[in-house]
């Protein structure tokens, strides 16, 4: 189980932008390199067939551009994993999550089943390839380049699971400028949806989340929830709710953690940890330590969302969707506790972060200079997250072109290099780590507000090349930092060698 989020409502951020982030990691044992792109009309498929469940969906003639951070090798097909449209509307896709039995065996999912009875269709023992349903692979692409709000993109999803299915279960970060929401597939069919409240944040590790839905507003007037139009039927049918509670007004508050959800020992490792820390984070006056302390890293009842104690920035959520338990007995680069303390736990920051993306909306903006990614590629506490505009027709080479061949030429590969390097001497390669991340956010934040004031002075046509070219900019210092960081975590960790001698020969 890969993948971290963290979903921040307009009240709660620092500048009134809606803000959605994830790690995209990856499964232990292999890469999945990361690229950065822009999808143009022409270039989105009208007949689309997914790879790996092989589903075939006929869609819309009227697509609108979208930029991306997907997958490099098409080994698994598109995978989108992040996006923001022209219309400014983001999806962040997405979260594994898992659900327990009862919920499976009331709504198993769609998988994908083979052809059976040999290569001749003829033959009255040959049985059809059953195609699966749609998954993380799809949903970006199905979804994002057809809707305007964020509302609309949960209704859309929702359509799409109803009709064909999933095979995995997955929580999806959506977002406008005015709204978040979070989306949980439940089975094979069904889904639940709930708005973030405006002044808070939401964390999300691989667990299902969301404590406290209103299957009334969902089935009626849909202000903050959503959810499959036969969800109450599907609990009460299949015995979901195991709440003793059994008063009318239950229903307005079901926890779909209890109905749906996990609570192993796994994720006691795995994935309550996470969310803890999190809430430590952007919660620090709170009891975290003490042996009364309410919640702990193995706590089943962390809460889904809440309100932050100061407003969120940029730069608090590249640290927490970075971070290693800094600060407590579980960092595996600290010197607190022990060395089974210091591995008890699955860090946010992880070797298989495939790359960070902050989707940030800001309202402040006009809607053509509205959207930035912030993006890091590689394991996350070796790098920095850098903004990149988001309504442009072509991203900078040092993003867009990673492939599979490792190469200082892609930001991805270089990233990976470095951490390999600075991991067994962090401490050492630390303060040149922290000097690299406040230099690109500093010059990203000053490069993003330079740009949107020369916005304001020119006419919409040339806006595409003026976001376009800041992309470029802000890639090239990037590279030449990267390079630069490359070089000294060289250095440093080559002196540090277990065959190292310092005597010379001269």
């Amino acid at each position: 189980m890969p993948c971290t989020t963290i979903l921040i409502g307009k009240s709660a951020t620092y500048d009134g932008s809606t803000i959605i982030a994830r790690d995209d990691d990856t499964g232990h044992g292999k890469f999945d390199p990361k690229r950065f792109v822009a999808v143009n009309p022409e270039d989105q498929p009208r007949h689309y067939r997914s790879t790996l469940s092989h589903v075939s969906i006929e869609l819309p003639d009227n697509p609108c551009r979208y930029s991306i951070a997907p997958n490099a090798l098409p080994n698994r097909g598109i995978l989108a994993e992040a996006g923001i449209s022209e219309r400014n509307v983001a999806m962040t896709a997405t979260e594994t999550l898992a659900v327990n039995e009862r919920a499976l065996g009331a709504d198993p999912m769609v998988a994908l089943k083979p052809a059976q009875g040999g290569d001749d269709p003829q033959s009255t023992d040959y049985v059809p390839e059953q195609p699966g349903g749609i998954g993380e692979e799809d949903f970006i692409t199905l979804v994002l380049p057809y809707v305007h709000s964020a509302r609309e993109t949960v209704q859309r999803l929702g359509a799409l699971l109803e009709q064909y299915g999933t095979y995995e279960v997955n929580g999806v970060g959506i977002s406008d400028v005015d709204e978040v929401w979070y989306v949980e597939t439940i089975g094979g069919h069904h889904w639940i949806a709930k708005r973030v409240p405006d002044d808070c944040y939401a964390t999300i590790p691989n667990q299902l989340g969301i404590d406290d839905f209103d299957l009334d507003d969902a089935l009626g007037e849909q202000k903050n929830h959503m959810c499959s139009a036969d969800m109450c039927e599907f609990i009460a049918a299949n015995h979901l709710d195991r709440s003793m509670d059994e008063s009318p007004e239950h229903v307005r508050h079901l926890n779909p953690r209890k109905l749906f959800g996990t609570a192993t020992p796994k994720d006691h490792i795995y994935n309550t940890p996470r969310a803890w820390y999190m809430q430590r984070i952007l919660n620090p006056s709170e009891d975290w330590d003490s042996p009364a302390a309410p919640l702990t890293p193995i706590s089943e009842d962390i809460p889904w969302c809440r309100v932050p104690e100061n407003k969120v920035t940029i730069e608090d959520i590249d640290f927490i969707m970075s971070s290693h338990y800094e600060d407590t007995p579980y960092d595996v680069y600290g010197t607190q506790g022990t060395e089974e303390s210091r591995h008890r736990y699955r860090p946010i920051g992880i070797n298989r972060n495939g790359h960070l993306a902050v989707l940030q909306l800001r309202p402040y903006e006009s809607a053509a200079n509205r959207a930035v990614m912030w993006l890091a590629f590689g394991s996350n506490p070796f790098t920095s997250v850098a903004p990149f505009y988001t309504n442009v027709r072509a991203t900078p080479e040092y993003l867009a072109c990673t492939s599979g061949e490792v190469t200082t030429d892609a930001l991805y590969w270089t990233n990976r290099i470095i951490a390999a390097v600075a991991d067994p001497h962090f401490l050492s390669n630390s303060a040149d780590l922290e000097h690299f991340r406040e230099d690109i956010l500093a010059y990203g934040h000053r490069l993003v507000a330079d740009t949107d004031t020369a916005a304001k002075k020119e006419g919409i046509d040339s806006i595409p090349d003026m976001l376009e070219q800041a992309n470029e900019t802000m890639a090239s210092h990037l590279r030449q930092r990267t390079n630069a960081l490359l070089a000294q975590v060289l250095f440093t960790s080559s002196n540090l060698m277990n065959n190292s001698f310092s005597l010379s020969d001269r």
